[in-house]
């Protein structure tokens, strides 16, 4: 029995390590990617394309519903970004707030008595559509609930432009951010079928009329852990695989798109918490399938800034949430893994993303029951035990600083000393308790899944001038 249970504890801790080892890999290359984006940003004259009638318009989609804390400063943000030609589109997925009427006595919106919607995408009837000619780039879609999915289908339905981009309805664009991920879609417009941008936890930050004026640490506990999962995710993980074309999701907070192919695709897919990753296997696998060049990008100076949960009754239902979109998407897509024709995406990404967040949390979970089973029986190696531990932890703890070293290196939005040294002391705390919370709530999402329970889950939006005051 000893020998079973150590054996256990040991090909788990080992199976953990070795995929530790894979994303070591991931991060060197994030290191190597970010150089070489420090360098041409250095070269790139935003101000310039800006103003430039060269730069592609752009449809904004915001899925909204009950926003009514949020919806207004979100709005005014996107009505003041730097980029020459675009188009704000809300969609008020059948809120049962005052969602829509504050944006109508915000903007003084009118009913448009004609106007042009396509069929392309799937998608509840439209209620109707505001606008007001103060405001030409605002336009409000009003229609029956169908879950975000749907909002995002309506919103291209109504679209007038090529390329849309999505951002949530709690959300807050950098006014340089558009032009930056347009940027990088006028290096190759004609493989270029997605690009991600960078999402930071606004909490704790100074912002006044939708602009971030102040960067400032989350001052609450689970603010500041989601502040360096963030980091360690968009900086540490997304810069590369994007680098070898592996990317799996476009965060639905802030993401560029082809119009064109999200048609192709038959747009996004309702009955999946994760339509963000969906949408961008379905483009994978469409291109290749149909052997077309193409590249799914990621720009980390492209940034989006975003409300982190601060209970933990929501953080667990947006976790679940993640959970279940994670694993009904591997499984949906399961055909593409190990095989060479989908490359970097069926050889290494889903594999990565199937053994260690849809597997690993089981990983960590059996090793240290086996662990715990060894200590029952009076069989425990104590000097194992605490290897094996102490390794785990300074695993973890290693990434998510190389995560704050990326940050350091390439953007210093905390500039202050103290910042990162607060920072890597959460990096060490977050994993005496959060970090095995966190698997606990993947697992109960994957009992959701289960269950087939598609539910959007629990969110509490707090109003942006609480965060200004």
């Amino acid at each position: 029995m000893k020998g079973l249970l150590l054996g256990y504890a040991l090909f788990a801790f080992f199976s953990v390590i070795v995929v530790y080892l894979f994303y070591l890999v991931i991060m060197l290359v994030s290191y190597k990617r970010i150089i070489r984006i420090i360098k041409g940003s250095k070269y790139s004259k935003y101000d310039e394309l800006s103003g430039s009638e060269y730069v592609p318009p752009v449809s904004i989609l915001v899925p909204s519903y009950n926003e009514e804390l949020t919806i207004i400063e979100s709005v005014r943000s996107l009505l003041n970004l730097n980029y020459p030609r675009y188009e704000v589109i809300v969609i008020n997925d059948g809120s049962r707030d005052d969602t829509l009427k504050l944006l109508i006595d915000e903007f003084n919106l009118i009913p448009k008595t004609t106007y042009s919607v396509g069929q392309a995408l799937e998608a509840m009837p439209l209620r109707g559509v505001y606008h007001n000619p103060r405001y030409p780039k605002l336009y409000v879609v009003d229609k029956e609930n169908g879950g975000k999915a749907d909002a995002l289908n309506a919103g291209v339905n109504v679209s007038h432009y090529p390329l849309v981009a999505t951002i949530d309805a709690d959300s807050l664009l950098e006014k340089d951010a558009l032009i930056r991920l347009a940027s990088v879609y006028m290096e190759n417009p004609e493989e270029t079928v997605a690009i991600g941008g960078n999402v930071r936890v606004a909490n704790g930050c100074d912002i006044e009329n939708g602009i971030v004026t102040k960067v400032r640490l989350p001052d609450k506990l689970l603010p500041m852990f989601q502040n360096i999962e963030y980091l360690k995710s968009f900086l540490a993980g997304r810069i590369g695989w994007s680098a070898i074309n592996g990317l799996l999701i476009v965060s639905g907070a802030f993401g560029l798109f082809r119009k064109d192919y999200l048609v192709k695709v038959d747009g996004y897919r309702d009955g999946f918490p994760g339509e963000d990753m969906n949408i961008i296997i379905k483009l994978h696998k469409h291109m290749m399938d149909n052997d077309l060049p193409y590249r799914i990008a990621y720009c980390p100076d492209a940034v989006c800034w975003t409300q982190a949960p601060e209970s933990l009754r929501i953080l667990k239902s947006q976790r679940k949430r993640w959970a279940r979109g994670n694993i009904k998407n591997i499984f949906k897509y399961s055909s593409m893994m190990f095989v060479p024709k989908y490359r970097a995406v069926g050889l290494l990404s889903m594999p990565y993303t199937l053994i260690f967040e849809t597997l690993g949390p089981y990983l960590k979970v059996t090793g240290y029951l086996a662990l715990i089973g060894l200590i029952l029986e009076n069989m425990a190696n104590y000097k194992v035990m605490l290897f094996i531990l102490g390794i785990s932890l300074l695993v973890e703890i290693l990434f998510s600083c190389g995560a704050l070293l990326i940050e350091e290196i390439a953007f210093r939005r905390y500039p202050q000393f103290k910042d990162l040294v607060k920072m890597m002391f959460y990096c060490i705390l977050m994993t005496l308790g959060y970090n095995q919370i966190n698997v606990f709530w993947t697992i109960l999402g994957h009992i959701d899944f289960i269950r087939k329970d598609d539910s959007w889950g629990t969110m509490v939006r707090t109003s942006w001038k609480k965060e200004a005051a």
